[in-house]
C-alpha cells in the first residue's frame, strides 16, 4: 500500500501511516486506503486488536487543506471522505491509536475515533479548523464533547488551541503516556493485553461502551444486559470460568 505499512504479530496488527513528506496529511486517497486496510483487518478473525500509528515522531497533521480550498459543498459531500470516516468508525475490532508529535484536525479526529489512545510525551492534539474558517467535520466537535465535556471541548474547538499529552490525559482523551521511543511497543503491549481476553466478550463489551455515547442510560443498560445474555450462550464463557477455577490460562476460541 502506498501511504501505509502493515505488520502482523497475530493477534495484533499494526497499521503505520507513512507519508512524512506531507506530515501524514489525510488526503482523500489516504483516507480511502486507510479505511480499506482497517476493513480488511477487521474481517480477519486472527486479528483481535489493531494499533494505528504514524511512528515515533508524527501521527497525522490533519486534512490535506489544498484539497479543501476550492472544493464545492456538493463535491465534498459526494467524495469518499465521509464514507471513509464512517467505515473507520464502524469497526468491530479494538483500535488503539499510538500518537506521537502532531495529531491535528483530522489527525486528532482519527485518534478520537480509536478505543484507546497511547500517547508519546511529545504528542500534541488540537482542532485548528476555526483558524482556517472551517469546522471539524469528522467527529471533532462531538467526540471531544463526549470525552471531555462540553465546556472543555469548547475550549479546544472554539479557540483552535493545542493541548499536550498531559493535558489530553487530564481531559480524558489519553489513556497512557510513554516516551516516544517506547510508543509503538507500549501500544502493541496494550493491544496484546486486550487481545488475550475472550474475543467475543471484548467485541460485545466494546460495543456496549460505545453505546454509552449514543443511547439514553436505560437503553444502554438494556443493550449491556443483552450482551451479557449473548455471552452466556458462548463456549468462551465456560472456558474462561473453568480456566479460573483450574488456575490456568484460558484457551479462548471465539465461539
Amino acid at each position: 500500500m502506498g501511504k501505509l505499512t502493515i505488520s502482523r504479530n497475530d493477534p495484533v496488527a499494526v497499521v503505520t501511516m507513512n507519508s512524512p513528506e506531507n506530515r501524514n496529511a489525510l488526503s482523500t486517497d489516504v483516507l480511502v486506503e486507510l479505511a480499506d486496510a482497517l476493513d480488511s483487518l477487521d474481517a480477519d478473525p486472527e486479528v483481535r486488536a489493531i494499533v494505528l500509528t504514524g511512528g515515533p515522531a508524527l501521527f497525522a497533521s490533519g486534512a490535506d487543506v489544498r484539497q479543501l480550498r476550492d472544493i464545492a459543498p456538493v463535491e465534498y459531500a459526494a467524495s469518499a471522505r465521509g464514507t471513509s470516516w464512517r467505515r473507520i468508525g464502524a469497526l468491530d475490532t479494538v483500535l488503539v491509536a499510538a500518537v506521537a508529535g502532531y495529531a491535528l484536525g483530522g489527525g486528532c479526529e482519527l485518534a478520537l475515533a480509536a478505543d484507546l489512545v497511547v500517547a508519546a510525551d511529545t504528542a500534541v492534539f488540537g482542532q485548528p479548523e476555526v483558524k482556517l474558517g472551517l469546522v471539524p467535520g469528522a467527529g471533532g466537535t462531538q467526540r471531544w464533547a463526549r470525552v471531555a465535556g462540553r465546556y472543555a471541548a469548547a475550549g479546544v474547538v472554539l479557540t483552535g488551541r493545542t493541548v499536550d499529552a498531559f493535558e489530553a490525559r487530564e481531559l480524558g482523551l489519553v489513556h497512557r503516556i510513554v516516551p516516544a521511543e517506547r510508543l509503538v511497543p507500549a501500544a502493541m503491549a496494550l493491544a496484546g493485553e486486550i487481545a488475550a481476553n475472550g474475543p467475543l466478550a471484548v467485541t460485545a463489551a466494546r460495543a456496549a461502551v460505545r453505546r454509552a455515547e449514543e443511547l439514553p442510560l436505560s437503553a444502554a443498560l438494556e443493550f449491556e444486559r443483552q450482551q451479557l445474555l449473548l455471552m452466556l450462550t458462548s463456549d468462551d464463557h465456560v472456558e474462561g470460568i473453568t480456566a479460573l477455577l483450574d488456575k490456568r490460562p484460558p484457551r479462548f476460541t471465539g465461539q
